[in-house]
């Protein structure tokens, strides 16, 4: 016997089971009693009615704090770094370090030497002491003058006045002589490179006799210099992570020279804004080197904790449905699923915060999956 059976992609689940039972039915009546046919027409029912209400596993949803870490590259920088150039045109006269020389604040790294400015600096103080002769000689007239005009119709108040403006005009003139002799004096200065800081000479593009200074050969300074006793570690923290990090928070990080090694740093600065192209936010961290296995410029792979939330609710991973429509649980209410709609913050683990319209002690499916519908039976296991 054939049976055809035409039906729409919607009709009711429960009709496909009245109709298995129906076709059961009429074929135990013309073939008789069959134990096998029973059993798969009991299966068949079985499976049916397990597709129209599922069994599901209930969780409760609970607020609590939730820690997690994120990794992020980081670069470790020197402290403090300069770099040392010329001021005058001049050439090396003498070097006093070389590259990996220790060296400390104000210490003298090379002489320089500017025949000129030597001479620019006897012709300053020439002009000096012209100008003090000029001066001397106004202010004696005018002392003179001053002490005769103690007599009645002697000299006359405007020459006296005169004298007076002359001796002021050449005093002016010997501040502005003494002022030029500085000035070269200054140049002077310059020939002497010195430290501006302890650190360490990492850079060093001058031999004896090469001709430096502003119009000097390359644009290579004469010397780098990095304090390296204390680097800065330098992250930077996507915009999604960024909520709540403080100063106080600690990380720990590896470098890939010392993969057996794990140092701790403590964040020291935040920029307080993003970076317009990377919507991340820069951290440094004040990073000791005393030892110096550290170098500047090592790419380290950073620890970050995140901070916890006390309003978060805490729930399974797989409680958590991500569809490529939405983010949603399954909430059970009287035997009857229930979409509602999440946004997951930190995970650690099996374990993730969402943020929705959920209550303390609600009932959620465990094993949540689209398969169970919105609105549909359910029953727990």
């Amino acid at each position: 016997m054939s049976l055809c059976i035409t039906m729409n992609t919607k009709f009711n689940k429960s009709v496909i089971a009245l109709a298995v039972l129906a076709i059961g039915a009429s074929l135990l009546s013309s073939c008789g009693p069959n134990k096998e046919a029973k059993a798969e027409q009991i299966q068949t029912v079985n499976q049916v009615n397990a597709v129209d209400t599922p069994s599901v596993t209930l969780t409760s949803v609970q607020k609590g704090k939730l820690t997690s870490t994120i990794a992020v590259p980081g670069e470790l920088l020197p402290y403090q770094q300069v770099d040392l150039y010329a001021k005058v045109n001049s050439y090396v006269k003498n070097l006093l370090v070389d590259i990996g020389s220790q060296v400390h604040q104000g210490q003298l790294l090379a002489i320089l030497e500017a025949p000129e400015i030597n001479s620019q600096l006897a012709a300053a103080q020439s002009r000096v002491k012209q100008q003090e002769a000029i001066y001397f000689a106004s202010k004696a007239t005018y002392d003179r003058l001053l002490s005769t005009s103690k007599i009645p119709g002697t000299v006359s108040e405007n020459d006296l006045e005169q004298a007076e403006a002359k001796k002021n005009s050449d005093l002016a003139n010997v501040e502005a002589a003494k002022s030029s002799y500085r000035e070269v004096g200054a140049n002077l200065a310059y020939l002497q490179i010195r430290a501006p800081f302890d650190g360490v000479i990492t850079a060093r593009n001058i031999n004896l006799g090469a001709y430096v200074g502003p119009g000097g050969k390359g644009p290579d300074p004469l010397f780098v210099l990095q304090d390296q006793k204390r680097l800065r570690l330098v992250i930077s923290v996507p915009e999604n992570y960024t909520g709540g990090l403080s100063n106080k928070d600690e990380v720990s990080f590896t470098v890939q020279a010392l993969p057996n090694q794990k140092f701790t740093a403590q964040v020291k600065r935040l920029a307080g804004a993003l970076d317009d192209k990377l919507r991340s936010e820069r951290l440094e961290m004040d990073v000791f080197n005393k030892d110096k296995k550290l170098l500047p410029h090592m790419f380290a792979e950073v620890s970050v904790p995140l901070p916890s939330r006390d309003s978060a609710f805490i729930l399974p991973k797989t409680a958590v449905v991500t569809s490529t429509e939405k983010v949603f649980v399954i909430k059970v209410v009287g035997h009857k699923a229930q979409w509602v709609d999440v946004k997951k913050g930190l995970q650690a683990g099996d374990k993730v915060e969402v943020y929705g319209d959920l209550k303390s002690d609600d009932k959620l499916v465990k094993q949540a999956t689209d398969e169970v519908r919105d609105g549909s039976q359910v029953k727990d296991k």
